[in-house]
């Protein structure tokens, strides 16, 4: 198949195969304003499938920032082997609880992260709902993925904690069940350069500690990706790597890109102001080849970072620590 929904950017990611998807499959949560509702993609083939749990963004959309986002990347990689499972937080449009007075409206950022937790805990539950998904799937082999305050709930999941000191509540929100996490364009730490806008509007962003997120990760950030109502400062989309412990972290810079990295939240997303599906398709198959890595223990990523510099065009620059 050779068509843009399956281009890999000249990566060595195999073949696509047919994907199925199930939606919505709902789940009761006790002391949640609203149902948890989550959307499963997989392949419609193939055994001994790892998960991807999937954060989408908190962005302005109508509809993406939901399980109905995120397509160009969520098709893809179900279509080369993983189940990706994904949430639709309290934060989402759809659901117009922004502006409602409930606790940490309007990012819910804790819930977010609480939200993976119940899907964790229930995996076999939201498996089931799709006929004959349960027995293809290795439940041992689970990692996350988030874009932008996804990343954030990604970060947490991977040990980052939100300091917040009127905030008594058990900061470590981290998950064992996780084997990796990428953070793709996420929030950093508000120093000098932190913006008033942000300060005003999403406070607890001002209490963000990496110092304890010791999970393997992948940060991807883009080289572009400036707003200087979050901050002025570039690097702050990758200060999950940055201020991170070392040992497990590989920080992969997605050249030319803003913060939707030439289209991941959507297929000809309006929100795009770099729309680019080279890119798309570069970050998607350099991500799978870490998620292969990561779950599968082949060397897919080591083979896509050894060729990137040969590709026509250079997508990226990766550096690890």
């Amino acid at each position: 198949m050779n068509t843009a929904y399956a281009d890999a950017f000249g990566l060595p990611v195999g073949d696509p195969t047919p994907i199925l998807s199930w939606s919505p499959v709902v789940l009761d949560v006790p002391n949640r304003p609203v149902q948890l509702e989550v959307k499963v993609t997989a392949p419609a083939t193939g055994v001994g499938l790892p998960v991807v749990v999937f954060s989408h963004g908190h962005g302005a959309a109508n509809f993406l920032s939901s399980l109905r986002g995120y397509g160009p990347l969520v098709d893809f990689w179900a279509a080369h082997g993983f189940v990706v499972v994904q949430p639709t937080h309290l934060d989402s449009t759809v659901l117009g609880l922004r502006e409602q007075a409930l606790p940490d409206a309007p990012l819910f950022w804790r819930d977010r992260a609480l939200d993976v937790h119940v899907i964790l805990d229930r995996l076999p539950e939201v498996l089931s709902a799709v006929p004959g998904l349960p027995e293809r799937v290795d439940t041992s082999r689970i990692a996350a993925v988030g874009h932008s305050l996804g990343g954030h709930t990604v970060s947490l999941l991977m040990g980052m904690q939100v300091l917040e000191p009127q905030d008594p509540r058990e900061k470590d929100l981290s998950d064992p069940r996780l084997k990796a996490g990428v953070v793709i364009g996420a929030p950093g730490v508000a120093d000098e350069h932190f913006g008033p806008w942000a300060a005003e509007h999403y406070p607890s962003l001002r209490y963000l500690n990496f110092a304890t997120m010791t999970g393997t990760t992948l940060v991807v950030a883009g080289d572009e990706d400036l707003n200087p109502n979050f901050s002025s400062r570039l690097s702050y989309r990758w200060d999950a790597y940055t201020h991170s412990p070392g040992g497990n972290k590989t920080l992969l810079t997605m050249l030319g890109a803003g913060h939707l990295f030439g289209g991941i939240s959507g297929y000809d997303a309006a929100e795009t102001s770099d729309e680019n599906p080279a890119r798309v398709a570069a970050l998607r198959a350099l991500v799978l080849s870490y998620l292969r890595s990561q779950l599968l223990g082949d060397r897919s990523w080591e083979t896509a970072v050894n060729l990137l510099p040969s590709l026509p065009i250079l997508a990226a620059t990766v550096e690890a620590k």
